[in-house]
């Protein structure tokens, strides 16, 4: 890890007054780059600006609908579209908007009353040049952009101005194919198997994919069994991430094929789905995620790939959102895994919802100081951007203009934990727009709780985890997840049973941070392993 910046350390040089005026420097020179950034509006008055994106006839044989997009980068290379989602004053300015039966050969006109980010409306996008492109959401089973069936127009450069007349046009020309799996290698497999607990659920087929990586010797070793270890990727991580992770030059490569690496079959899950990352659970949004992923996806792979198939060989990690999700699962299905290690994970206990205390708080956006609460930080405490920054992008993703069904990050998380409402879509646990918290929604989330889960059922889980929960988090993680991990350890120090796992903490570490390396977790799978043969489990 790099040294981080230490800012009391800076100000010890640093007079009061002499405090106040660098502040002050630094505050200017932000302003100035933000609004270089965002730009003002050529004029006080209203733009005329729009764009023409048009279906043609060839890109579709019926009607569609879904989120219209248009991306303007400042920059002459690369796609727009690969930024849409992204957070922070210095991401491209984005217009958005529903298209219902939109159909070939018609143009759908997008300008001044779209929904904008991170500029305010089209009014305030600054007179450039841009690289312009234009995309079209159709997919309902995967919310990433780059699913398959999305349409979106190829990049053009063009300088625009807000008070231009003529129309902008685009056309939708380009389409993402059928999904096709990646090609097999000596140690990576891929699977996309079909789901009969998810497609009940959603009334039209549905698959879980995963990515396998092989033990170095699974071909030459054909008897033999292994135990499984279910490592799980953060935000949004596609199975076909198993791929990269056994790239010719990696160092996770190296340390799977080394001699003295314990021998395990591992898999990725993948984070996408409907709402975004489905967290590999059972809820009301996504369906039964969790009882698929263990009753359907783990039995399949153990069988097909030569896995132990017990207990007692199951295993679980992750990093952020794979840190809950590893330590949902295990807390869900204490049975069925023997031990997670969850690094970062994401909040455990909704009292600690990033800053947010979902069951006090009156705002999510604003504390209780009035002030704007932060989303993201730097290690060293600055503030990257804000929860009404971050949901603000979400609601451009999202249908309805609303973060709950963008598949970001806030709604991901809504969709996981909250209700499903009569129009069949996420409730809101706080409003959109404004940041006002449902303190009636909150008591539905309770579930998802997991201190407060925990504390609830302990007296029947806790016997089935004692040992299995490791659990580290930097005490400077850029998303306030360690305030939400010292409440769970809180209940954990007085559990009776003791739980019999660890919780460990890095001073001045951000997000991610953990003690072991995965080498040294496997060993400690093993060790798990051997025990529970020795203890006679399954």
């Amino acid at each position: 890890m790099p040294m981080l910046f230490n800012p009391l350390k800076y100000n010890q040089g640093l007079s009061g007054c002499g405090t106040l005026i660098a502040f002050a420097l630094l505050f200017v020179t932000f302003a100035a780059r933000t609004e270089a950034q965002v730009g003002r509006p050529a004029a006080a008055r209203q733009t005329t600006l729009r764009f023409d994106v048009l279906l043609p006839n060839e890109g579709s044989a019926r009607a569609l609908s879904g989120r219209l997009f248009v991306c303007m980068s400042s920059k002459s290379e690369g796609e727009p579209r690969n930024s849409i989602g992204r957070a922070g004053m210095g991401a491209p300015p984005v217009l958005a908007r529903d298209v219902a039966r939109f159909m070939p050969g018609s143009i759908a006109v997008i300008d001044r009353a779209a929904t904008a980010f991170p500029i305010s409306t089209l009014d305030a996008l600054a007179q450039g040049d841009y690289t312009v492109q234009a995309v079209f959401s159709v997919n309902q089973d995967l919310r990433s952009l780059n699913s398959a069936g999305n349409l979106y127009s190829k990049p053009v450069r063009i300088h625009l101005d807000p008070l231009q007349k003529a129309p902008v046009s685009l056309a939708l020309t380009e389409r993402i194919g059928p999904e096709t799996l990646p090609s097999d290698t000596d140690f990576v497999r891929y699977v996309r198997l079909p789901s009969p607990l998810l497609t009940k659920f959603w009334g039209r087929p549905m698959f879980l994919r995963a990515g396998i990586i092989l033990p170095k010797d699974f071909s030459t070793d054909p008897k033999r069994k292994y135990p499984l270890w279910v490592r799980i990727g953060g935000f949004g991580s596609r199975y076909t991430s198993a791929g990269a992770l056994m790239g010719e030059d990696s160092s996770f490569r190296k340390m799977w094929l080394a001699e003295d690496t314990q021998r395990f079959i591992a898999i990725g899950l993948d984070g996408d789905g409907p709402y975004g990352d489905p967290y590999q659970v059972n809820s009301a949004n996504n369906g039964p995620y969790g009882d698929a992923v263990t009753q359907e996806l783990i039995p399949y792979i153990e069988k097909e790939f030569r896995g132990i198939g017990k207990p007692g060989a199951r295993f679980l990690s992750g990093a952020s959102t794979g840190g809950w999700v590893s330590l949902a699962l295990q807390i869900y299905y204490p049975d069925y895994f023997n031990g997670c290690w969850s690094a970062s994970p994401d909040p455990v206990d909704f009292r600690a919802y990033e800053l947010i205390n979902i069951f006090v708080d009156k705002n999510a956006y604003v504390n209780k100081f009035g002030f704007e609460r932060p989303a993201s930080r730097t290690p060293y405490g600055e503030t990257v951007f804000t929860v009404r920054h971050e949901c603000r992008a979400e609601n451009l993703k999202g249908a309805g203009d609303r973060y709950t069904t963008s598949g970001g990050q806030w709604g991901a998380w809504n969709a996981v934990f909250g209700r499903r409402g009569t129009n069949g879509i996420p409730i809101p646990l706080w409003d959109p727009r404004t940041g006002e918290i449902d303190t009636k929604e909150a008591d539905a989330w309770k579930r998802y709780d997991l201190r407060a889960y925990l504390e609830e059922n302990w007296r029947t889980v806790g016997p089935k985890l004692t040992g299995k929960i490791h659990i580290t988090v930097g005490e400077s993680d850029n998303y306030f997840l360690n305030n939400a991990v010292h409440l769970l350890d809180n209940f954990l120090r007085g559990a009776k049973p003791p739980y019999g796992g660890t919780i460990k903490y890095g001073p001045g570490q951000g997000h991610t941070w953990s003690d072991i390396s995965e080498r040294e977790m496997l060993i400690q799978m093993q060790a798990a392993r051997s025990k529970a043969q020795e203890a006679g489990a399954p």
